[in-house]
């Protein structure tokens, strides 16, 4: 059970309510990770606002998830693992994919340097150097992309520190960690 309230849209009103009918009509529920952070409107508005803003960036759905479980995998976030699994698969990963990208390797040599920087951006607490950037420069990420790159693993810790701070009930269909 969650270390925090889980809590539902009709316990809100107005803006509050309204981040949360957005996230409904994303997702078709309101998954429980947006139900424990909810219970800030701030910290709710901050997270559901960098999913709407990444959503518009030059980084495709595809990637982003691929980038999502494998920060799952390494900060051992059982809840994001399992979502980001689906949610990969609807962005038109295979499920091979997606348990390649949990373990940082694709066949796809940029999708593999967008893994590999940022598996060092996680595992190095943002210590990269000069020809960690370049190298994905050299497998033709702008910086806009790099940019991006680092948002995407930046929202994911987010995401990840709050379910497993949290303990947050999955609702998903279950991945192993590796």
């Amino acid at each position: 059970m969650s270390h925090l309230t889980i809590k539902t849209p009709e316990q809100t009103e107005g803006h509050h309510k309204q981040m949360f009918d957005q996230i409904k009509g994303a997702f078709g529920v309101v998954p429980n990770m947006f139900k424990v952070i909810g219970n800030s409107p701030a910290a709710l508005e901050s997270m559901w606002g960098s999913f709407g803003a990444l959503g518009k960036g030059k980084i495709n759905a595809k990637l982003g998830e691929q980038i999502a479980v494998l920060v799952a995998d390494i900060n051992r976030c059982e809840y994001c693992l399992a979502a980001h699994t689906v949610l990969g698969q609807k962005a038109g990963a295979t499920a091979a994919e997606m348990s390649s990208a949990q373990a940082g390797q694709s066949s796809d040599p940029r999708t593999q340097a967008a893994l590999k920087f940022a598996s060092k951006l996680v595992t190095e607490r943002a210590n990269v150097s000069k020809a960690d950037v370049q190298a994905v420069k050299d497998a033709g990420f702008s910086d806009a992309e790099i940019a991006e790159l680092l948002a995407h693993v930046a929202l994911n810790i987010f995401t990840n520190y709050t379910n497993v701070a949290f303990d947050v009930p999955l609702d998903f269909p279950k991945i192993k960690l590796r």
